[in-house]
């Protein structure tokens, strides 16, 4: 069966996630049921990374395998044709050899979290960002962030149902971007690693939030980190305003 890369992007707010459920929708159901209506016997598909209910995505990965060998321009218009109306595109299919995996052939993963500041409320971007009404600094969430760089016990910032196998992990990039926003700024935290535990962008944005309005130091940050506990961690941010926005891989099946 040959298989193809899958590069997808999804509004979350109507899913449970991407993971399929027994009682509720979800991304994966809906991508496997598009996929069915063009190949009956397309098996379960894999995808890079378990994303969480509301949780959006603008460069998540899966992959397939079909009995056809589709043409894959081809095939991104028929799986999509078939996934109208839900906010959900295949933006690339590729070829990749049967040996590759989405999640697996992964050596990193990417998130972007989008927070406004602004008194009045979010129109536009409603349900696609977290919104907070007072100013935050910058420059201080910056000073915090950088201290969660690099390998350490990240039990404060991982759900109690977290299924990891270790809280060790390596934060590779943790960027605080600040940008003009009508009546207000908008806040970017650009996260890369190779791989995360359940609820630790959101847990580590809802912790930075606490920086940025002066509540918390970013010696507060290191003492949260160092505390192991997951009490000290400050409160977890909405799923609106997270995004994947993509996954490395050693060899790029999408050309970038």
């Amino acid at each position: 069966m040959p298989r193809f890369a899958l590069l997808i992007e999804y509004n979350g707010a109507p899913f449970s996630g991407w993971q399929r459920q027994k009682t509720q929708p979800s991304v994966q159901q809906a991508v496997e049921e598009a996929l069915r209506k063009i190949d009956p016997d397309c098996p379960t598909i894999g995808a890079a990374g378990r994303t969480d209910a509301g949780v959006h995505a603008k460069g998540q990965v899966a992959h397939c395998d079909l009995v056809r060998d589709w043409d894959p321009f081809r095939l991104m218009e028929a799986v999509n044709f078939h996934l109208k109306p839900l906010p959900v595109a295949i933006l690339d299919a590729v070829r990749v050899d049967d040996d590759w995996h989405a999640r697996y052939s992964a050596n990193e993963r990417r998130y972007t979290f989008r927070l406004i500041a602004r008194r009045a409320p979010v129109v536009h971007g409603a349900g696609l960002v977290w919104q907070v009404r007072g100013p935050l600094d910058a420059g201080l969430m910056q000073e915090a962030a950088n201290r969660l760089l690099g390998t350490h016990d990240f039990t404060t910032f991982r759900s109690t149902m977290c299924q990891a196998k270790t809280p060790i992990k390596t934060m590779d990039e943790i960027t605080v971007e600040e940008i003009n926003y009508p009546f207000g700024k908008e806040y970017q935290f650009h996260l890369r690693a190779r791989s995360f535990l359940h609820n630790q962008v959101r847990s580590i944005v809802g912790s930075l939030e606490r920086v940025g309005a002066k509540y918390w130091t970013p010696d507060d940050m290191t003492a949260a980190l160092e505390a192991r506990d997951r009490t000290a961690c400050g409160p977890v941010s909405p799923p609106d305003g997270l995004y994947m926005t993509g996954v490395g891989y050693e060899t790029k099946p999408f050309g970038f």
